[in-house]
């Protein structure tokens, strides 16, 4: 199985950190995703993981370097040529009857594999089984292709947030989706489209988080 959606560890911090940084500015701090693993009792923070399916041989492996090499020249940095590397990483806070997808990134060089897709429906599955009554967000309004993927799950905006990003002063838009009976039965439908098309093992929706 190559991918695998789980529940972040302390571990994924680098690699995560390093996707972060490649997507926004600023990125969090490596204190926040410490602090989100470790202390706080309302985040669920999740990772994708893409796996080989046949450990590398001998060959492959003293052959490290010039696959490395390879991928530094393709874009792909070192960890994505190896074994359990991060393709992307979310975050999902669950207080009280909201649930919130605090951050939802995947590295630039797998963008267009429906890495993102796979994520945003790992939270929500997270959110049912959390027993949230909706969902929030909030979204670039310049980002139309992130704009669409939510619509697609029942996503509608909701407001406008002037000013909303430090880097640049762009607004946000406040998406939110209502998990009542038809949203769950749309979700269901799509999850199991998605879990055909990407054959991923999900361990975080269905999953408890691990006791720390």
């Amino acid at each position: 199985m190559p991918l695998t959606m789980r529940y972040m560890q302390l571990p994924d911090i680098k690699q995560v950190a390093a996707i972060d940084e490649s997507c926004f500015q600023p990125p969090w701090a490596r204190d926040s995703y410490i602090f989100e693993i470790k202390e706080s009792r309302v985040s669920h923070m999740v990772v994708l993981d893409r796996h080989l399916d046949h450990p590398p041989q001998k060959k492959a492996r003293q052959n490290g370097w010039l696959a490395n090499l390879t991928g530094k020249l393709r874009g792909i940095p070192p960890a994505l040529n190896g074994r359990g590397a991060i393709v992307g990483y979310g975050g999902l806070w669950k207080i009280e009857g909201e649930a919130h997808i605090s951050t939802i990134a995947t590295h630039p060089s797998q963008r267009g594999n429906g890495y993102g897709e796979i994520l945003l429906a790992g939270m929500i599955g997270k959110a049912l089984r959390l027993n949230a009554d909706f969902i929030v967000l909030e979204v670039r309004v310049s980002n139309a292709v992130a704009q669409s993927l939510y619509q697609k799950y029942g996503f509608s905006r909701c407001g406008r947030r002037r000013n909303y990003y430090r880097n640049n002063k762009e607004d946000a838009w406040d998406m939110r989706v209502t998990l009542d009976k038809p949203t769950r039965r749309r979700f269901s439908q799509l999850y199991d489209e998605l879990l055909d098309k990407h054959e991923f093992r999900d361990i975080y929706s269905w999953k408890s988080r691990p006791r720390r």
